[in-house]
């Protein structure tokens, strides 16, 4: 819901920063437009001034005062004479050249700024006071025009994604610094979990010891101390596998990698592994290929919990009666360890690819498998578990591990 929560959070942000770029875009594009007109209508249409000069016998007559809203306007003639005025400043002029004429129908006449409206009777020229419009000419090749729009659009579409990349570097920051706090948390609980429970399990597993050694115990007695001991062994490799699986979750346990040859590493375990008390009624075989394997580089002590784990999954889940087989294989660039066992005492159980988890939070096929999977990642390598009818567990390693530490 968090990760949620921030994707939503990253989009709305960049969904409004779009939304006011486009704004600011339309609005500045709708000002410009608004107040300049191309530079033909500054307060009223110059049509509307010029219909409102006539010529009669007597002269002209202007009724359009109104329109002109504090500006001035007179007409030339087609020689440049002045031949009607309104409200013409004084140090103006009555008589205008070619060159005159050519020169502030563009601009200013005499720091005036004026436009020019062409009559059958000659030229209207209506000014404004001086320092009240300004006036620039414009010019640019018509590839530059046309290449405008991209500019615009390669600018926004700049913003845009620059808006974008900052929410999601805060949104990653923000899940990262949520992570933080939620592992710290669940390192504490495991931790506080874990010293609590050493304690009395330590007891447990000691007076169950002491009463299994008892001589004076009737058999039935002998063996429920013994599965006591057994079963409080069980739950402390459960501690165990708990620490190690958050150490490795959060990047906390480092590999103390080193070279190994494969095969006394596996003759080592296995022989741990038997003496270490495996259930009665089961047959152990370890199977090695003729070819020596390549020396390994690798934590020995991630490698032997990871096997170990293994071994004591299909001892525990397997019929009484069933082989369990240890084994190592050269597959190319990466070496193959693999243990079977089976049949399995439970029917219905699925082939996976990998040891996920449920809903719930738990591993698919218990905190061991899980452990596995995350031994064989921080050494770059992979895990495959399949269950049936019989089990199969694979650690894929390369030769020269490179661990995460």
């Amino acid at each position: 819901m968090r990760i949620r929560s921030l994707a939503k959070g990253a989009v709305l942000v960049a969904v409004s920063a779009a939304l006011v770029t486009l704004l600011t875009l339309l609005g500045l594009f709708g000002f410009v437009y608004s107040v300049s007109d191309g530079g033909r209508n500054w307060n009223a249409p110059l049509s509307e001034i010029s219909a409102s000069l006539t010529r009669q016998e007597k002269g002209y007559v202007f009724s359009g005062e109104d329109l002109l809203q504090g500006r001035w306007a007179m007409l030339l003639d087609e020689g440049g004479n002045l031949v009607w005025s309104f409200r013409k400043p004084e140090e103006l002029p009555e008589k205008y050249t070619i060159s005159d004429v050519a020169s502030f129908s563009r601009w200013y006449l005499e720091d005036y700024p004026v436009q020019c409206w062409i009559r059958e009777d000659g030229l209207l020229v209506v000014g404004s006071p001086r320092n009240s419009i300004w006036k620039h000419n414009l010019e640019m090749d018509m590839e530059n025009m046309i290449a405008i729009p991209g500019w615009f659009l390669g600018f926004f579409l700049l913003s845009l994604g620059s808006v974008l990349g900052f929410a999601c570097l805060a949104a990653r920051r923000w899940f990262r610094q949520e992570q933080q706090i939620r592992d710290a948390a669940r390192s504490g609980w495991i931790n506080g979990v874990s010293h609590d429970i050493r304690t009395p399990l330590s007891v447990v597993m000691g007076y169950s010891a002491q009463l299994e050694a008892a001589p004076d115990l009737s058999p039935e007695n002998h063996r429920r101390a013994g599965a006591i001991r057994a079963q409080s062994q069980t739950i402390r490799d459960l501690v165990n596998d708990l620490n190690l699986t958050m150490r490795l979750d959060c990047a906390m346990q480092p590999l103390r990698m080193e070279k190994f040859m494969p095969e006394v590493f596996l003759r080592q375990l296995a022989a741990d592994f038997l003496n270490g008390g495996m259930s009665d009624g089961f047959e152990f075989e370890i199977l090695l290929p003729e070819t020596p394997l390549p020396v390994l580089q690798a934590d020995p002590f991630l490698l032997r919990r990871a096997l170990n784990n293994l071994l004591s999954n299909c001892v525990r889940h397997s019929l009484p009666g069933s082989s369990i087989r240890l084994g190592a294989e050269n597959r190319g660039k990466e070496l193959l360890f693999w243990v079977e066992g089976g049949p399995a005492q439970s029917a219905g159980s699925r082939p996976v690819s990998s040891c996920t988890l449920e809903a719930d939070g738990g591993a698919a096929h218990g905190t061991g498998l899980k452990l596995v999977a995350q031994i064989a990642a921080a050494h770059g390598g992979s895990a495959r578990f399949s269950f049936g009818s019989s089990s199969r567990c694979e650690l894929w390693l390369p030769y020269r591990c490179k661990g995460k530490s």
